[in-house]
């Protein structure tokens, strides 16, 4: 290959990035859910014909972007490509399929040039509301938990199927929203079928089979050569969370050869019988994560990278759930998964890794609790965050959103959309662990409702039995709570109703601090008694 030839090429990896970055903004601009539009609840990326993913945006989440990744390949073994036409658009929720519960939508949009498929754009945004119970845990099965659609098409040659758009409307409780949506979705992928056009006509390329081989196979002779670096070896780490009624046991076997990282959760729990149980996509999504996070991370998460990774759990496991199981809040162990990962990989790198954090979100669906008047009817799923771990060499940052990305929802955008007022929002002082480095800090929320009426909470929250650990003699973070103010302490999942003038308070949790406390500077610790980040 010729300067000059890997020159256009680099020139064109570069181009797609720029592409899909604005494809994800362009479905922020448009998308009607607060928690996509606010907290950028979504992924989007550019496939290869053959359904591999060649470049995610920066912006979205990793068990979405990673879940999407493995899932174009499905659309086109039920669809096959010479199926596919111009103006078709397929999409599904089915968390097998897609990233793992019913509210999260994934499209597919084949791009044409010249009557050949020469790419495929997907993406992925969060659906308030599907029907069924609602977003949360307490299903006993995935029936109960809301509209399932398997991959179909949305669009036929530019024609919408209007059977699916009312079967939709007729199931949700906010079917504006839900087909605002929808519509986002397709805008997006739209847009960057548009411009992955421009691109292929100013490089004078006549499809991205060229450019695709040279990212894929650049990106995975890169992370076979990071993994390389690494001693090979079985490495096993245990972390114990709260579940649903029980706890739950997440074991991961991370074994590492010459060019390959596999991940085996064998030993973890077996499935749940609530809606905390996690698809096998969404295991592999948010494991594979916490490898990139050390391993390779300087490259480019693409089908080439991430086929260096190998995750597995046995059918029946909690993280190997089938289907019809419940699968709603499955966020709140797979986000976790990371920090199982970490525990691993501290064994191989123990100057790199930081202590555990909150890790999953803290995003409670709140609604109306009765039909009053049309005002008062309300739905959100606002994003609050507790602290992450301590880093080596710094503190561990307060109320941040890792492993997810989901943003918080800030407090003017919740107060604008439903009656609902937040009279306290603040850092939660002594909540992260202390140790050389201090665990990131937590948050405490109070939530009421503006005319003093009922409401009714669906909680999805960990680390409230079993805090996050600190790591190298780090303390670790202080729990999570959630009660009604002056009144009774309400448990971490589940639907509790918020009496008549009642406050809500959450209190999100800490992160574990990072070595021995009595190392930490009187520097540091001066700064953290002046600012209220600690009192002791």
């Amino acid at each position: 290959m010729s300067r000059l030839e890997a020159l256009t090429l680099q020139l064109a990896w570069d181009r797609l990035l720029a592409i899909v970055e604005e494809q994800a903004q362009a479905l922020m601009r448009t998308a009607f859910s607060t928690v996509v539009r606010e907290a950028g609840d979504l992924s989007a990326g550019v496939f290869s014909r053959e359904g591999l993913m060649l470049a995610q945006a920066v912006t979205g989440t990793p068990g979405h972007v990673n879940a999407m990744a493995a899932s174009v390949g499905k659309f086109l073994q039920r669809i096959p490509l010479d199926h596919l036409q111009p103006g078709d658009v397929l999409l599904t929720n089915d968390p097998w399929d897609g990233t793992g519960h019913l509210n999260d939508f994934t499209l597919v949009t084949p791009v044409f040039r010249n009557e050949q498929c020469v790419g495929m754009f997907a993406s992925t945004s969060h659906i308030a509301d599907v029907g069924g119970r609602g977003f949360g845990p307490d299903a006993n099965d995935l029936f109960e938990e809301g509209l399932r659609i398997p991959i179909s098409y949305l669009f036929r040659q530019g024609e919408r199927d209007e059977t699916l758009f009312r079967l939709l409307a007729a199931n949700v409780r906010d079917p504006v929203t839900a087909e605002g949506d929808l519509y986002s979705l397709t805008a997006c992928n739209d847009l960057g079928a548009r411009q992955l056009l421009e691109m292929l006509d100013d490089f004078e390329l006549a499809d991205l089979v060229e450019v695709g081989e040279h990212i894929l196979s650049t990106s995975a002779a890169a992370m076979r050569t990071e993994i390389g670096k690494l001693e090979e070896g079985e490495y096993r780490h245990q972390m114990r969370i709260d579940g649903y009624d029980e706890p739950v046991d997440l074991v991961a076997m991370l074994t590492v050869t010459d060019s390959s990282i596999l991940i085996d959760f064998s030993a973890s729990s077996p499935a749940s019988p609530r809606g905390i149980n996690v698809p096998l996509p969404y295991t592999e999504a948010y494991a594979s994560f916490g490898v990139r996070c050390l391993v390779g991370n300087q490259i480019p998460n693409n089908a080439g990278s991430l086929g260096q990774i190998r995750v597995t759990a046995p059918v029946g496991c909690i993280l190997n759930a089938q289907p019809p199981a419940a699968v709603s809040a499955r966020h709140s162990i797979g986000q976790m998964l990371p920090d199982v990962v970490l525990g691993c990989l501290v064994q191989i790198l123990p100057d790199k890794v930081p202590a555990e954090g909150a890790s999953c979100i803290w995003n409670p669906v709140l609604r109306s609790a009765a039909n009053f008047d049309n005002d008062d009817n309300f739905v959100t799923n606002p994003i609050f965050n507790g602290g992450t771990g301590a880093r080596p060499g710094k503190d561990g940052l307060a109320t941040t959103a890792f492993p997810s990305g989901v943003r918080t929802t800030s407090t003017e955008v919740s107060e604008a959309t439903t009656p609902l007022v937040i009279w306290r929002k603040e850092y939660r002082p002594d909540s992260g662990g202390a140790g050389e480095f201090r665990g990131g800090l937590g948050q405490i929320v109070e939530i009421a409702h503006r005319h003093g009426r009922p409401f009714v909470v669906s909680k999805m929250f960990d680390r409230i039995a079993h805090p996050a650990s600190g790591r190298l003699g780090g303390d670790a973070g202080m729990p999570g709570a959630v009660y009604i103010k002056g009144g009774d302490q309400l448990a971490g999942k589940g639907r509790d109703l918020v009496p008549a003038g009642a406050t809500l308070v959450l209190e999100t949790p800490g992160g574990g601090g990072l070595g021995d406390p009595d190392d930490r500077s009187e520097r540091a610790r001066a700064a953290d008694l002046a600012s209220g980040l600690s009192t002791r």
